[in-house]
Formats: C-alpha cells, sequence, structure tokens
C-alpha cells in the first residue's frame, strides 16, 4: 500500500491504562462488552415466534410472526431505546445552559413531529426509509464521537497523539461503511423490508442493481485492509490505542453482520440495544461528571436532583418518566386511526389494517421524539471536551 504510516515517529509510548475513557472495567461492560445484548432481541423473538407456532395453523403463522416482532420491539422501546431517546433531553430541553446556546435549535425541534405524523399516515413506508437511514447515520455517528472520546483524551492528557488526519479518515472509512454492504446486497435482491413494509418501494431503481452492492463492499473492503494496516503500524510502534480498536472491531463486525438476518425489524433491535446501552452510559456519566464539578444545580436544577445517588437509577428514573408522553401519543394516534384510514390502506383485510394502524401508532409515537432526539446529537457529538472536568482532577 503506497500509504505513508499513519503515525508520527516521535509519539512517546506510555501506560494504556490511562487510555479508558473511565476505568477499564466500566469502558468494557457499558461500551465494549456490552455487545453481548445484540444477539438478546432476535433470540427472544424467534423463542416466542416458534412457542406460539407449534401446532397453529398456517393461516395464522403471520400473525404470529408479527405479534412476536412487535413484542419484542415494543419491550425494548420501553425497557432502554425509549429511556435513551429521552435522555438526550437531560442535556438539552432540561439545561438552560444549552437552551440560550442553541435557541433555534430548540425552537425548530417542533416541526419534526409535524413532519412525522403527516408522513405515517400519508406514506408509511417513506417514513420508514427516511428513519432507516436516519438512524443508522446516528448509530455510526454515535460511535465515530465515542472514537473521539478516546482520541481526546489520548492526545490532550495521556500522550501527543498519534492519531493524524490520515488515521482519522481510515477509522471513519470503516466505521460508516461498516452497515452499508448487506443492506445494498438486499435492496438489489428487492428484498429489504422492515417488518410488513417493503422499503424498496420508495429507494429509486437506480440503486436496486448489483452495482450498488459490489461497490459498497468494495469501499468496505478496502477500508478494512487500511484499518488492519493502520493497527498494525500503530502496534509496531507501540501506540496501538487498544481501547478505541477493540471497541471499532466489535462495531464492524456486528454492524456487517445483522443486516444480513432475515428479519430486519428485530435484527436492528439488537444493535438499538447496544447503542442504547451505551448512550445511557455515557449521557449518565457526563451528567455525574458535571453535577460534581460544574454547576448543574443552577442550569439543571431537576437533572441535579435525580442525579444524587451514586449510581445513575435517578436519572433512568427521570428518562423513562418523561417517555410518557411518547406512551400518550401512542395511544391518541391509534385512536385517531379507527376514524382516519387513508385510502391506500382503506380495503384491506383486518389483519392488514390492524398492522398498519399499531404500525403507524408505534412509529410516530417513538419518531416523534426519537428525530429530535437525533437532532440535538447532532450537536452533543461535537462535544469531545465533555468529560474533561474529571480528567484534571484525576
Amino acid at each position: 500500500m503506497a500509504v505513508a504510516a499513519p503515525v508520527a515517529p516521535s509519539v512517546e509510548r506510555s501506560d494504556t491504562s490511562n487510555l479508558w475513557l473511565r476505568t477499564r472495567r466500566w469502558d468494557l461492560m457499558y461500551i465494549t462488552f456490552s455487545v453481548i445484548v445484540v444477539p438478546l432481541p432476535y433470540i427472544v423473538y424467534l423463542i416466542i415466534r416458534a412457542a406460539m407456532q407449534n401446532g397453529a395453523p398456517a393461516s395464522e403463522l403471520t400473525q404470529i410472526d408479527d405479534f412476536a416482532r412487535n413484542l419484542v420491539n415494543v419491550f425494548v422501546g420501553v425497557a432502554v431505546g425509549g429511556p435513551h431517546m429521552m435522555s438526550t433531553f437531560l442535556r438539552t430541553g432540561l439545561d438552560n445552559n444549552f437552551k440560550k446556546r442553541y435557541p433555534m435549535l430548540i425552537r425548530s425541534s417542533i416541526i419534526i413531529p409535524i413532519v412525522v405524523v403527516s408522513l405515517a399516515f400519508l406514506n408509511l413506508t417513506l417514513l420508514l426509509t427516511m428513519f432507516f437511514f436516519w438512524a443508522a447515520l446516528h448509530v455510526l455517528h454515535q460511535v465515530t464521537f465515542i472514537v473521539e472520546l478516546y482520541n481526546h483524551k489520548e492526545s490532550q492528557y495521556v500522550r501527543r497523539s498519534a492519531v493524524t488526519a490520515q488515521a482519522r479518515l481510515i477509522d471513519y472509512a470503516v466505521i460508516l461503511t461498516c452497515l452499508f454492504p448487506m443492506a445494498a446486497f438486499k435492496i438489489s435482491q428487492g428484498s429489504f423490508d422492515i417488518g410488513v413494509n417493503d422499503l424498496t418501494s420508495v429507494i429509486p431503481e437506480f440503486f436496486q442493481q448489483a452495482w450498488f452492492f459490489y461497490a459498497m463492499t468494495g469501499v468496505f473492503l478496502v477500508s478494512v485492509g487500511a484499518f488492519a494496516w493502520k493497527s498494525v503500524e500503530e502496534y509496531k510502534h507501540g501506540i496501538l490505542n487498544i481501547p478505541k480498536t477493540t471497541f471499532i472491531l466489535f462495531t464492524i463486525t456486528i454492524s456487517f453482520i445483522l443486516p444480513a438476518l432475515p428479519n430486519l425489524d428485530t435484527a436492528f433491535q439488537g444493535l438499538n440495544t447496544w447503542h442504547s446501552f451505551q448512550y445511557l452510559a455515557i449521557t449518565f456519566y457526563i451528567i455525574k461528571v458535571k453535577a460534581a464539578y460544574g454547576n448543574l444545580n443552577q442550569t439543571a436544577p431537576l437533572v441535579q436532583r435525580f442525579s444524587r445517588s451514586k449510581d445513575s437509577r435517578g436519572l433512568y428514573l427521570l428518562s423513562t418518566i418523561m417517555l410518557g408522553g411518547s406512551i400518550m401519543v401512542f395511544f391518541v394516534v391509534y385512536t385517531i386511526s379507527n376514524f382516519f384510514v387513508p385510502a391506500y390502506i382503506a380495503g384491506a383485510d383486518p389483519a392488514t389494517l390492524g398492522n398498519w394502524r399499531f404500525d403507524v401508532s408505534y412509529y410516530t409515537a417513538i419518531l416523534s421524539f426519537l428525530w429530535i432526539h437525533y437532532y440535538h446529537d447532532h450537536f452533543l457529538f461535537t462535544d469531545f471536551e465533555a468529560l474533561d472536568d474529571a480528567y484534571k482532577t484525576a
């Protein structure tokens, strides 16, 4: 490979135990090895479906599959996905400093629920297509944010950074392409379904060709090769950031495999669970740092009140309580969907109509807040100094 090694020859070797964001145990438990939660939603879905389909007539198999899928979706949403979504507002909507710094961001957020509700009733498939691609970018954006937190600590508090612009580019390339080869393959086969919704119906036919799969796979494989070479070079120089590299390896492996599973709806709930687990851990830790070293009691008194416990149960409780707003939206939209049925679904059979009502209500209730969460995080994910107070006093 005719490229210069992405390492600075003068970078000093140092104790790698200082490279962890918090501690080795915390990083592995909440950031990296929490990857063990990824297969759980899919396994639970398979168990529920198998138990209910045992002896059931063929005419009920589809309904059973939909029930198992939706049950897993709701559980993940309430247990971890919903609290992670709402925890964003602990740092934005409930923080006076953030509101003063980004007033237009807060005001413009109201546009998102209007768009979501409109699309949910007029074109649910288009809504889900937009959701999938924004969700994928958001998940990958969080990965790059975590990577930059590692880079920031290394360069500012451990040693002069070995992370050159070229090294960053390689990390970003492998992270931002890992989800798309298998997704592109399914799109090229015309089988890109989320639940009962065929997303290929709104994806331009230009992308539903074999070239799209080959192109995405080629870019990913080149990125993987560059990442492997970079890691070997860093290891030779004694400056490999082991916590960061381990995290990236787990991320690209899981993200590459998941889109190959047949039930994408539930498969991505596994990635959502891991993503939400990481997000809650980092968000609560940032809030704890601000409570200990900043002025959280003045800028966000309600958040301060719930952050007083030694662990993060109070912050999780506050995030879960806020989820009540999303649950209320679900029941309101479900009720409305009994009276306002668009023409494209009006003549469907009762089972299909029931699935449509659930999906419209579920995705409206979730996406109205989830997209605001994405929107706010595009700003929060640029704050690489969020943990600095903890490092300065260490």
